[in-house]
C-alpha cells in the first residue's frame, strides 16, 4: 500500500506538467486559429486538426498517469459524439451496385466532405472536452476567458485599422480585399460579426460579475464599447440585430426594475397593479433601449449602415433577374425546404448541402448557393430528423448544466455563465439568416462559451478571497442587490 501511494506521489509533479501544458496549448491554439482567416482554407483546418489530436494524446497520457476524468464532462458531449458516428454513418457506401461502375453509394450527397465534416467536428468535441476537464480552477478560467476577450479585441482592432488604412488588396494578409464584403481578418463580414457577437456577450457578463468594482467595470465597457464599434463598422445587418437581442437578454434575466415594482403586500388588486405596472416599465425600458440602441448604430455606422438595413428586404423578395440566379434568401430558403421535404429522415450528409441543392435550385446554375444562409435549415437538410434529435438532445443537456450554474452561489461563476449564455444567444439568432459557425475560430469560440457557461466544481483561485466584497448578483431570481 505504502508502495503504491509513493508511485502515485512521484508521478503528481508530471501529471500537473502535463495539464499546464495542456492547457496553456490549448489557450495557444484559441489564439492562433483565429489568424489565417479565421481558419477556412483546408490545410489551416488539417494543420488545426492535428495539433487538437496531438493535445488529445497528452491527455490520453495524463489522464492515466493522474486518474482523474469525471464522467460528468462525456454525459454533457455524448449527444456530440453520436452525432459524430452518425455523420460518419452517412459517409458509408451502404448501397452497392448503383452506377455505371456498380460503385457503391452512401445517404451523403458528397461523401468526402461529409467525412471531413465528422473530422472536424470531433476535433471540436476533444477541445470541448479539454477544456472542461482543464479548466479546474478559477485561475484557469480567468485566463480562457481571457484568451477569448483578447482574440476578439485584436480583431476588432485590426478590423477598425483595415477600415481607415487599406489602399489596396492584401493587409498583412494577401487574400484580403478592399470590397465590402470582407472585414478584420475574415474575408466575409458576417462571420467577423459571430466573433464580435461572442466576445460582446462575455464582456457583458463580466460587467455583471465586476458590478461592486468600478475600475474593472470600467474596464470591461471600454473593451465592450470597442467590439460593438466594430461590429457596426462591420455593416452586418445579422450581427448588429444579434447584438440588440443579446442586450435585451440581458435586460430580462438582470431585471434591475424588479425591487421598484414587486408587491409586499397579498392582495389581488395590488399585485395585478404591481404586475401591470413592471410590465410597462419593462416595455418603456425596452423601446428605450432599442432607440438608443438604433441612434447609435447610425451614428457610429453611418449612411452605410442605414442603407444596408434598407436594402434588407431584396434579400427575402422574388429577385426578378434576366440570367435567372436567384441567390436571394428567400430563393434559397424555399430550394432548402423542397431538399428537406425529400430527405426527411437521414438527411443529404453534413457538408454535402452545396452539391444536394443544385437538384432544387431552380436557376440559371450560373451562381450555386454554397450555404442554406439559415443554420437551422441547412441542420434539417443535412441530417434530418435523426441529425436534428440529437442536436436537441444536445441543447436539452446544456441548459440544464448552464441553469444549475446560474444558481451558483458564487457571484463570478455566476457572472462569466451569463456572459457565456448571452454569447451563444448571439449566435443563435444570428444562425436565422447567415453561416458564421461553419468558421473554425467561430465554432471553436462557440465551443468555449458552452465550456465557460456548464463549467462547475472549480477549485478557488490563489486570490479568490478578494471578491468577497463584490457585489451580490442574483441572476436566478432576477434580483441585483448593490452590495457594499
Amino acid at each position: 500500500m505504502r508502495q503504491g501511494e509513493r508511485e502515485q506521489n512521484s508521478t503528481q509533479p508530471f501529471s500537473r506538467f502535463l495539464g499546464r501544458l495542456i492547457f496553456f496549448s490549448l489557450l495557444v491554439t484559441i489564439a492562433l486559429t483565429a489568424v489565417p482567416y479565421g481558419t477556412v482554407q483546408p490545410w489551416w483546418i488539417a494543420i488545426f486538426e492535428c495539433v487538437v489530436f496531438l493535445i488529445a494524446v497528452l491527455g490520453v497520457i495524463e489522464t492515466f498517469i493522474g486518474n482523474s476524468w469525471s464522467r460528468s464532462d462525456l454525459s454533457l458531449v455524448t449527444p456530440l459524439l453520436l452525432l459524430t458516428l452518425f455523420v460518419l454513418f452517412q459517409s458509408l457506401p451502404l448501397f452497392s451496385g448503383i452506377g455505371p461502375l456498380g460503385l457503391g453509394a452512401s445517404l451523403s450527397a458528397d461523401p468526402y466532405v461529409t467525412r471531413l465534416f465528422a473530422t472536424q467536428l470531433f476535433a471540436l468535441i476533444v477541445v470541448g472536452l479539454l477544456l472542461l476537464h482543464y479548466t479546474s480552477n478559477k485561475a484557469r478560467l480567468h485566463k480562457l476567458i481571457y484568451v477569448v476577450i483578447a482574440v476578439g479585441m485584436v480583431s476588432a482592432f485590426f478590423g477598425v485599422m483595415r477600415k481607415n488604412l487599406q489602399q489596396g488588396p492584401g493587409f498583412f494578409l494577401p487574400g484580403l480585399t478592399i470590397v465590402d464584403r470582407s472585414f478584420g481578418q475574415f474575408v466575409n463580414r458576417n462571420h467577423f460579426a459571430f466573433l464580435m457577437e461572442m466576445c460582446l456577450g462575455l464582456a457583458l457578463g463580466l460587467i455583471a460579475g465586476e458590478i461592486g468594482r468600478p475600475r474593472r467595470v470600467l474596464v470591461w465597457l471600454s473593451v465592450s464599447l470597442l467590439l460593438w464599434v466594430a461590429l457596426i463598422y462591420s455593416n452586418s445587418r445579422g450581427g448588429i440585430f444579434a447584438s440588440l437581442c443579446q442586450l435585451l437578454l440581458l435586460g430580462v434575466m438582470l431585471d434591475p426594475m424588479r425591487h421598484f415594482t414587486s408587491a409586499s403586500v397579498g392582495t389581488s388588486w395590488r399585485r395585478l397593479r404591481n404586475l401591470a405596472s413592471g410590465l410597462a416599465v419593462r416595455v418603456f425600458l425596452g423601446v428605450c433601449l432599442i432607440a438608443l440602441f438604433a441612434y447609435g448604430v447610425s451614428w457610429v455606422g453611418g449612411e452605410p449602415v442605414v442603407f444596408n438595413f434598407q436594402q434588407a428586404a431584396t434579400d427575402f423578395s422574388q429577385q426578378e433577374m434576366q440570367d435567372n440566379v436567384n441567390t436571394s434568401r428567400k430563393e434559397i430558403w424555399s430550394a432548402t425546404w423542397q431538399l428537406i421535404k425529400a430527405h426527411p429522415i437521414a438527411g443529404v450528409g453534413f457538408g454535402a448541402y452545396r452539391v444536394a441543392i443544385t437538384r432544387y435550385h431552380n436557376a440559371s446554375g450560373a451562381m450555386t448557393p454554397q450555404q442554406a444562409h439559415n443554420d437551422y435549415l441547412e441542420l434539417m437538410a443535412s441530417g434530418g430528423v435523426i441529425g436534428c434529435a440529437l442536436v436537441a438532445w444536445f441543447g436539452v443537456v446544456f441548459l440544464k448544466r448552464a441553469r444549475q450554474r446560474l444558481h451558483s452561489p458564487d457571484l463570478y461563476c455566476r457572472a462569466v455563465c451569463l456572459g457565456a449564455l448571452t454569447g451563444v444567444f448571439g449566435v443563435l439568432v444570428h444562425s436565422f439568416v447567415d453561416f458564421g459557425i461553419h468558421i473554425t475560430i467561430n465554432a471553436l469560440v462557440l465551443v468555449v462559451l458552452i465550456v465557460i457557461a456548464v463549467q462547475g466544481g472549480l477549485d478557488p483561485a490563489p486570490n479568490a478571497g478578494q471578491s468577497s466584497d463584490i457585489a451580490r448578483l442574483d441572476i436566478g431570481s432576477n434580483v441585483i442587490d448593490a452590495g457594499r
